[in-house]
């Protein structure tokens, strides 16, 4: 080999080299950042109600009548079958029938000064609980509707079994056997008005807890009239 050939061959060498050092080089410094994907979290979206999308709602259990099996119905048709919570004639009921509790009352209330059967009594005294708690029901119902008691320029006088007030004078007038004949007559009178009341309240009212209550009514006053009339069968 030749002086110039030695040359040349380690000039090319030594270009090799420093290619080899110059691309270590760059491979420990790295090349251009390569982006890195991130993960991508999923978010499940709300999954809508029935309603919303037109389905139909889920079905519900309805309770049957004492003695019936249970049914199930869709919930839709439950919602949409639902009666009113309260009519007017419900109002009504309760309006008129408060101030004729009242006066049921009042007329017990002259039993324990004025009776001379201790039986009269006894009928005073369970009307005076029986009646007293149910005034405090009917007027808690009307504040939970927020509706007055009071209907303006009506009398009461006027309802089935209210008893004048010339009959209440002379009721409180009478004593022993006198008020005795008396009061059975006008309690009696009174109990067949409120049961009249409440057995037409229960063909037209609506809603459940005076449903409830008007057929209490009607059945414990019914069983009153027999008891009064058990007492003086000739008064």
């Amino acid at each position: 080999m030749t002086t110039r050939q030695a040359r040349t061959w380690a000039g090319v060498t030594l270009a090799a080299v420093l290619l080899l050092v110059l691309g270590i080089a760059l491979a420990r410094r790295g090349g251009p950042a390569t982006p890195v994907a991130r993960p991508v979290t999923a978010t499940a979206s709300p999954t809508p109600s029935p309603t919303a999308t037109g389905g139909a709602a889920p079905p519900v259990i309805v309770p049957g009548r004492p003695g019936e099996p249970a049914s199930v119905r869709a919930g839709q048709e439950v919602r949409d079958a639902a009666p009113p919570r309260y009519n007017s004639l419900d109002v009504w009921f309760v309006r008129m029938m408060i101030p004729h509790h009242q006066q049921a009352l009042e007329m017990a209330a002259l039993a324990p000064d004025r009776a001379a059967d201790p039986r009269v009594r006894a009928v005073a005294d369970r009307i005076r609980a029986a009646q007293q708690p149910e005034i405090g029901v009917m007027r808690a119902w009307l504040t939970t509707r927020g509706l007055p008691a009071e209907v303006p320029d009506h009398d009461h006088g006027t309802m089935r079994g209210m008893q004048s007030a010339e009959a209440m004078r002379q009721l409180a007038a009478a004593r022993g056997a006198e008020f005795d004949r008396r009061f059975v007559r006008m309690m009696t009178d009174h109990h067949q008005g409120a049961v009249a009341m409440a057995t037409d309240l229960l063909k037209v009212g609506v809603d459940q807890t005076m449903q409830e209550f008007a057929n209490s009514v009607a059945a414990e006053q019914t069983v009153e009239i027999g008891r009064l009339g058990e007492l003086l069968p000739s008064s």
